[in-house]
């Protein structure tokens, strides 16, 4: 064990494990502990551990370090290194480091050794293989205008760069939450983003509906339980931008642009229709009603 002066550490790591006896009989040291021991307790369920062990330690709560917190950490150090860094490359690496210093630290460094002492917003991008925001801003504003097509044409953009789909749906899912906070400025601040791409978020949610938003993060949280299991998850998320694209188009005299009627024909007698898979159907009739909605 450690040692502090004449005093040993022990270091106990998630206590919460012990067992019932184990407790017990460490719950008779903590009454009278020796006065050359000093005991750790570390956990990560504190709600575990019997009251009256709680009652005899020095309670210290670690929560995770914030974007905020990390992006000026590591603009202090490329400061001292001479290292000309991007706010919006450091908020990436922090937000990539989810509340970890040490693995933001790391990446700060490895970035660096790759890119020289300019470190750009594309080079982070590029090298931790993170959807660029600008995606998300194209997508979202084709679903507001009810573009089918340029959502779905975006959607192969992104698969062709090699991003995985389910990667795309949780963007977007936070893409759609951060436009929602930006609506009210009294949640603005819980972005942790930098202050030009916070200006941008709060640009575009003044100009998308809040039902599409709301309706959006429902249709994806669905769309991300379903997706691993789904058989054909790229249709499963095309759908979900269709759906999406209907829901945003912006209506006509209170309606929506009413689809072209099609001319049915009669089978001959002996031959027999079959039924267009219900997907391909809703596909091609949203791709109908996009052509006829844009002007001439």
């Amino acid at each position: 064990a450690p040692q502090v002066g004449t005093k040993k550490v022990y270091i106990i790591d998630e206590v919460h494990m012990l067992s019932k006896d184990a407790f017990n009989a460490f719950l008779k040291t903590l009454e009278e502990p020796p006065s050359y021991a000093i005991f750790i307790l570390a956990t990560t369920e504190k709600h575990k551990i019997l009251p009256t062990i709680l009652s005899r330690c020095q309670v210290f709560d670690f929560r995770r370090i914030t974007v905020t917190d990390i992006v000026d950490h590591l603009a202090g150090i490329a400061k001292k290194e001479g290292i000309e860094a991007e706010a919006q490359a450091l908020h990436i690496i922090a937000q990539k480091a989810d509340g970890g210093l040490r693995d933001a630290l790391s990446m700060f460094d490895q970035l660096v050794s790759f890119s020289g002492r300019r470190l750009t917003y594309q080079d982070v991008v590029k090298n931790l293989n993170v959807l660029d925001y600008e995606h998300y801003f194209q997508v979202t504003e084709f679903l507001r205008q009810g573009d089918v097509a340029g959502a779905l044409v975006e959607f192969d953009t992104i698969l062709k760069n090699g991003f995985d789909g389910h990667l795309f749906v949780a963007g977007l899912g936070h893409h759609l939450r951060d436009l929602l906070v930006c609506q009210d400025p009294r949640s603005a601040n819980l972005m942790e983003v930098s202050e030009d791409l916070r200006k941008r978020y709060v640009e575009q949610a003044s100009v998308v509906s809040r039902a599409l938003l709301i309706d959006g993060l429902e249709r994806l949280g669905q769309c991300d339980v379903q997706y691993k299991s789904s058989k054909e998850p790229r249709l499963l998320v095309e759908l979900l931008l269709i759906q999406l694209c209907r829901a945003g188009r912006p209506k006509e005299n209170g309606s929506e642009p009413a689809a072209p009627a099609l001319e049915k024909k009669k089978p001959e007698p002996s031959v027999t229709p079959s039924a267009p898979a219900p997907a391909l159907a809703v596909i091609a009739e949203e791709l109908a009603m996009s052509a006829v909605a844009e002007p001439a």
